[in-house]
């Protein structure tokens, strides 16, 4: 079966609409994305009356966005309310809806995540989602995940969580064990499928897709235009234009906001393909995560410096990007482009909370759990077959009045799933490690990492993940620590 992306219209200005859900959205001081978030929510008549609950524990970060949305929500003349608040309970009390959108340990944290294993070799590109710098990222997490669920529990049982913050796997799979209906959601499918068909010349609107696998490792499966089915001349257009040791020429840089539609190709998608090529003229499918994302992910492209700069010439480092950001200045220019013109991203948050309210259906690309028995002992996959049933995977999912589910899937190709698999694995035993508190599986998943071990021995990896387990000690769970 084949699915195409919701798209959602830019609804007009003057349309208010009567009292609406609460949203609350966990971790509202961050730059960038929240504010974007909240410009998403109001584009769409049925949320315009909605009550929006931001929390941070950062009351100067915060105050920023909220005063932000209140003058978005003014200019425009939407009967919004805006709360702020630095207490979570009270976000969370009645939310329909709760958003998670924070990193635990901030800038500084995310220094450990890269520049420690950069000292044993391992240099991640970023470090979010796989690997040392992901393991490490979703376990300084698991304390405020756990207090999130807790609350939860006793205050707004019934909220849809939607899950922006990575690893993306990782942390939707604890939130969802931890009995949180939550769907966690990406921009690499919308993303990709728009860079290949602006790679071909295709427009946009007359693509159809089928897209399966796991997050930043999903497969495109099928890309056509009509009966055309369009995979041939993208082999062969990618294969010409991507190869290795070729640099592309005039990039335009990436700021690592990659909510809006991409006109052209940057240095972060769409310029510098070599590895996605190469993993597509190995494996037979395109990968939804862009070349610098994937080149972590399998043991292939990051052997030496000398390789990475064949495979990636221009090179793209996340942590640089976070580190030289000027929040305040992304904020007023945020500010200023949705007053001039309040329309929907790329994001499928606003689309869910939406079709959630209205009832109008939607199909949006979500991470889900395989399995609804999840962790349990014995559970057999039920929405990709031939992945475990621990897995998180990233499917179509349907949206309407009765909330969010997957479609299933069945079957990937043997070899994708493979490849998936390897992935899963370092994903399942960290989400174990923090469900029991087992200082033994943070060990077990980062020796599993592909790149990790194709890079290190046994011996440097226990002394490198050791090495982290200190670094990160007062934000991990007490049962990690010793």
């Amino acid at each position: 079966m084949t699915y195409v992306t919701a798209e959602a219209p830019a609804p007009a200005l003057d349309d208010h609409a009567p009292a609406g859900p609460r949203i609350a959205i966990i971790g509202a001081g961050g730059f960038v994305f929240p504010f974007r978030l909240i410009g998403d929510l109001i584009s769409f008549p049925a949320l315009r009356g909605a009550t929006l609950a931001l929390m941070d524990i950062d009351p100067g970060r915060l105050d920023r966005v909220a005063t932000a949305a209140r003058r978005l929500v003014d200019h425009h003349g939407f009967p919004t309310v805006v709360e702020q608040t630095t207490d979570r309970r009270e976000a969370l009390r009645d939310a329909d809806v709760v958003i998670i959108t924070f990193q635990v340990g901030g800038i500084d944290s995310y220094r450990h995540d890269v520049e420690i294993p950069r000292r044993h070799g391992i240099d991640q590109a970023v470090g979010d989602t796989l690997g040392p710098g992901g393991v490490f990222r979703f376990l300084r997490s698991v304390t405020a995940y756990e207090a999130i669920a807790e609350d939860a529990v006793e205050l707004c049982p019934d909220a849809q969580f939607i899950n922006y913050a990575n690893p993306m796997a990782m942390a939707t799979a604890y939130l969802n064990a931890r009995g949180l209906r939550t769907v966690g959601l990406c921009h690499s499918v919308q993303g990709t499928t728009r860079m290949l068909a602006r790679t071909l010349g295709v427009p946009y609107d007359e693509v159809t897709f089928t897209s399966a696998g796991i997050n930043h490792q999903a497969w495109i499966l099928s890309f056509r235009r009509g009966d055309e089915d369009l995979y041939p001349r993208l082999r062969d257009v990618m294969g010409g234009r991507h190869q290795r040791g070729r640099a592309a020429s005039s990039l335009t840089a990436d700021d690592g906001d990659h909510s809006g539609e991409a006109e052209a190709a940057s240095d972060y998608e769409g310029g510098n393909e070599q590895v996605r090529t190469a993993i597509m003229q190995t494996f037979g499918h395109f990968q939804t995560e862009s070349s610098h994302h994937a080149s972590e992910y399998l043991p292939y492209f990051r052997k030496n410096p000398e390789l990475v700069e064949e495979y990636i010439p221009s090179r793209w480092d996340y942590f640089e990007i976070c580190a030289a950001h000027d929040a305040s200045g992304d904020l007023g220019d945020q500010l200023a482009e949705l007053k001039a013109e309040l329309k929907p991203s790329l994001e499928y948050g606003a689309i869910i909370v939406n079709s959630m309210i209205t009832g109008e259906p939607a199909v949006v690309h979500g991470n889900v759990p395989n399995s609804d028995a999840g962790f349990a002992p014995g559970a057999q996959g039920s929405v990709i077959t031939n992945l475990p049933a621990a897995a998180c995977v990233e499917v179509a999912c349907l949206v309407d009045g009765a909330g969010l589910r997957p479609t299933r899937f069945g079957d990937l190709p043997p070899q994708l799933a493979a490849v998936n698999r390897t992935n899963v694995n370092v994903q399942e035993l960290a989400v174990r490690a923090a469900l029991e508190g087992s200082r033994e599986h943070v060990h077990h998943a980062v020796a599993l990492d592909p790149l990790t071990a194709a890079l290190l021995t046994v011996e440097e990896i226990h002394q490198m993940t050791e090495e982290l387990l200190d670094a990160h000690a007062e934000l991990l769970p007490e049962t990690l620590r010793s």
